[in-house]
């Protein structure tokens, strides 16, 4: 006796159809799971078991094996409990096989049969339109996020006694109200004012402008300077300046959560801001360990990725960043295997100019030791230093400064304009400015004979690489966009200039 249903694995962020397999056969009486599971697969059987006895559908007295093929596809979770436990009632010929292999069916069981939410639903159901199946069955707690892909039906059912009535076709009062509503979700949660607000940044005026220009461009920003000068305080308020996601990367954005198990209510149109500590590890940075997972820098696509105390993170951190800052992506090659993940992303970081933190600072003196400061400096490398559209140097303000100075202005008008910017280069090259390379470069960023001028006189002193001028190139196309020039001009070149400054004066001088 032999059925089979169908369960959803995920390598990296795709889906892969998982063929469960239920054979009742002679031999001594057990469950066995096999299909190069983690031991979460394993454990299954044990899940399972308890489950069917609650309900009273104890396991045949004979060997029922149950294969989840690809046999070579490591299988990871416990998403197929319930995949399991309907293939083998339907083995026993107590569910009509049919019905379950016109489902993809995902699901982790209860020791009472009760379903729990399982990572990658939304994924589940974006394979069952893709494949042809005409229903996904899903937990309660991920029947919203399923519902967002349109043409198949979502079945939630609270338990596997409310799951085997689906199977038999027979009507339950217990899936009254466990279905989703017809239709995807898609609430726009980009309300600014639910975020940290500009006006409480008081002064900083070089500083804020650099913090619209990176939102308006997608551009890389450094931000230098001493400790309480106010670095994180702008950093946390760039989201704010953002447009929603398009729908490109809303579904990837809403994908990345479903996939790590987060709570999805609809599609996710607010940018992410992501600002993970120092101590953590480069996996979790970048993406890797056990499976595989998806790292900061693809939770952060479509949003911001803030490194706060930049030369805190191990080199090896930084140096991976190089990648997604280029390709809008991440690769991961290790002995199990590779992905590609998304990673396009605006990176923001602060840091002090020294260990101490008062290098330049008018108010405290420097302590550092000439050597300490260039052992500090130098944990950041030239080649990621340069890929940094933005260098701003952030100053201590004076108390009175501050006391006088008047609030900022507002969040929302400053997000105003990098909308009007950003719809003007999406409109042009279909995607932000920091992004603009080769040919779509030459076109939509070239200079006139004043700002060529200009870029060779930065080539020539040293303070520009080939690489450099093109991302002077993009910031100044940016600040055109902002000022709603058609054109760059070489006052815009020379203002991206101006943002390109050295974050390491007198690096060699002690105190």
């Amino acid at each position: 006796m032999h059925a089979t249903t169908t369960a959803c694995a995920l390598v990296g962020l795709e889906p892969v159809a998982v063929t469960v397999e239920a054979l009742v056969a002679g031999g001594l009486p057990g469950l066995h799971v096999v299909g190069l599971g983690d031991a979460a697969v394993m454990e299954a059987r044990e899940r399972v078991r308890a489950a069917l006895k609650h309900l009273g559908q104890a396991l045949p007295p004979s060997r029922v094996t149950v294969n989840l093929a690809p046999a070579d596809l490591r299988k990871v979770g416990p998403a197929y409990d319930l995949a399991i436990a309907l293939a083998v009632l339907a083995a026993q010929r107590k569910l009509p096989a049919a019905r379950l292999r016109e489902a993809v069916v995902v699901g982790e069981l209860a020791l009472d049969g009760a379903l729990r939410a399982v990572p990658g639903a939304l994924a589940a159901a974006w394979l069952a339109r893709q494949a042809g199946f005409a229903t996904v069955v899903v937990p309660p707690a991920n029947a919203a996020e399923a519902a967002l892909v349109a043409g198949v039906t979502v079945i939630a059912p609270p338990d596997l006694r409310a799951a085997i009535a689906w199977a038999r076709g027979v009507p339950d009062p217990a899936m009254d109200g466990a279905r989703p509503p017809p239709g995807p979700a898609d609430p726009i949660t980009t309300d600014a004012a639910a975020g940290p607000d500009l006006r409480d940044v008081r002064g900083q005026a070089v500083a804020r402008r650099a913090l619209e220009v990176a939102a308006a461009g997608g551009h890389a920003l450094l931000l230098v300077g001493p400790p309480g000068c106010g670095k994180s305080m702008l950093a946390r308020r760039l989201p704010g300046l953002l447009p929603p996601l398009a729908d490109d990367d809303a579904w990837t954005a809403t994908l990345v959560r479903s996939a790590l198990g987060e709570r999805v209510a609809g599609l996710e149109r607010r940018p992410p801001f992501r600002a993970p500590h120092h101590g953590g590890s480069d996996a979790g940075l970048l993406g890797g360990g056990p499976g595989l997972r998806p790292g900061e820098v693809t939770r952060a696509h479509g949003g911001v990725l803030f490194l706060d105390e930049l030369p805190e993170w191990s080199r090896r951190a930084l140096e991976g960043l190089r990648g997604p800052l280029e390709e809008g992506a991440v690769e991961l090659v290790r002995a199990g295997g590779q992905r590609r993940f998304p990673a396009r992303f605006a990176l923001v970081a602060a840091m002090n100019p020294c260990p101490c933190g008062h290098a330049d600072d008018d108010g405290v003196p420097c302590r550092c030791h000439p050597a300490d400061r260039r052992r500090y400096q130098g944990r950041i490398s030239g080649p990621l230093l340069d890929r940094f559209d933005l260098r701003v140097r952030v100053p201590r303000l004076a108390p009175d400064e501050l006391v006088r100075a008047p609030p900022g202005e507002a969040t929302a008008a400053v997000a105003a304009r990098v909308a009007r910017a950003r719809s003007a280069a999406v409109a042009r090259q279909g995607r932000p400015n920091a992004w603009l390379a080769g040919g779509a470069l030459e076109r939509h960023a070239a200079l006139d004979d004043e700002g060529r001028r200009l870029l060779a006189r930065a080539a020539v002193t040293g303070s520009v690489s080939a690489r450099g001028a093109d991302r002077l190139r993009r910031v100044a196309r940016t600040l055109a966009d902002l000022a709603g020039a058609p054109r760059v001009e070489a006052r815009h070149l020379a203002e991206a200039l101006a943002y390109r400054v050295e974050p390491f004066p007198h690096a060699g001088e002690g105190s």
